[in-house]
């Protein structure tokens, strides 16, 4: 299976350690060998995806795709894709929301905040492994910014 552009980095958001664990393994499971990066908190993403507090002058791939978690401690995922679409440099940033709220007036405000997709982390570990299974051939034919 085709992977995302090589130089495209997934910025992994997520603070339950086994979910981040188990979201990887699956990913690379299914032939995506982009690299990830996995961060635990809002705050963290933002100084990321914005080279600001520890990452102020720290040489980051120019090529993110984002999969944000929305309940984050510090910043929540709201504010992170708020900031993430508000802002020029960054609005065509693709982002995927995580979540297991499905609630349709949370889904509905991602989509407003300007997120690219979303996706239901379902309860269950198979039905959770086969999402991200999705998500690898989703990615399989994204483009992102800086793609021919």
């Amino acid at each position: 299976m085709p992977t995302v552009k090589e130089d495209a980095t997934i910025l992994l958001v997520e603070d339950d350690h086994g979910h981040a664990r188990l979201i990887e393994k699956n990913l690379r499971r299914h032939s995506v060998s982009n690299n990830i990066v996995i961060l635990n908190n809002g705050k963290d993403a933002e100084d990321f995806i914005f080279k600001k507090g520890e990452y102020e002058g720290v040489n980051r791939p120019e090529n993110l795709i984002v999969f944000l978690d929305l309940n984050l401690p510090v910043v929540n995922g709201y504010d992170v894709l708020k900031k993430i679409k508000n802002n020029e440099a960054t609005k065509n940033m693709p982002v995927i929301i995580l979540t297991s709220l499905l609630d349709p007036h949370e889904v509905a405000r991602c989509y407003e905040l300007g997120c690219n997709a979303l996706i239901a982390k379902p309860v269950e570990p198979e039905e959770f492994a086969d999402a991200i299974k999705k998500l690898g051939q989703f990615l399989s034919i994204v483009k992102v910014s800086g793609d021919e």
